[in-house]
């Protein structure tokens, strides 16, 4: 974006970056039930909420920009590098898209998608053929696409922070927390000590450094 260019107001580039991200995500995740739609509703409001403050109405810069204009002189505020907090806060210099942080941002991204899509062609195999999904990432954790949709939201909080997903994050957090404790329950009940037996050999969302076998 040259230093010309409005940098809010777009409300094309809010609608088009929203939409190729959610159609992006649905692809990997295809939700099916209540419980999925839910999970991916959230996920979509964290997303939209995002895109709006990035290129259409800077809510947060407009209620922080008192301390940083105190903080930050000769800072433009309404410029897009100035829309990455982080760096603004960390005092970069230079164009903001090459820094750490938003290098990390894209490997929390990549990351997450990836898991996102093995996750899901893994369930599908097991919900076509009335198993446990326990092969590919559900080997080592038992809720990959939480921690897929966690790691994503965690690489756009990496390079736009607002108030508003900064909020949601821990909100969507226990969401998902409580959508994982209850998928388990139902998982339970429909397949009994095959489920117990591999929720004792499986972590829920931190996979264990060595996979050691558990005896017993």
């Amino acid at each position: 974006m040259s230093p010309d260019a409005p940098a809010y107001g777009l409300w094309t580039l809010v609608f088009l970056n929203s939409a190729i991200f959610l159609m992006f995500a649905f692809s990997f995740f295809k939700p099916q039930t209540a419980r999925d739609w839910r999970t991916f509703g959230a996920f979509a409001a964290f997303i939209v909420a995002l895109f709006v403050e990035m290129y259409g109405f800077p809510l947060t810069i407009y209620v922080m920009s008192g301390w940083l204009q105190t903080r930050f002189p000769g800072t433009d505020l309404l410029s897009h590098n100035a829309g990455h907090l982080w760096s603004t806060l960390l005092g970069e210099q230079g164009d903001a898209h090459f820094g750490p942080l938003h290098i990390a941002s894209y490997v929390f991204l990549g990351f997450g998608f990836y898991l996102l899509s093995s996750a899901w062609n893994v369930l599908y195999q097991a919900q076509r053929g009335n198993t446990l999904a326990t092969t590919g990432p559900y080997a080592r954790i038992r809720h990959p696409q939480y921690v897929a949709f966690v790691l994503i939201l965690l690489g756009f909080l990496l390079q736009w922070p607002t108030l508003l997903t900064l909020v949601m994050f821990p909100i969507l957090l226990v969401m998902y927390g409580r959508l994982a404790i209850t998928e388990e329950a139902q998982m339970r009940t429909r397949f009994g000590d095959a489920f117990e037996r591999y929720a004792r050999r499986t972590p829920r969302f931190f996979p264990r450094m060595r996979q050691d076998s558990i005896a017993g």
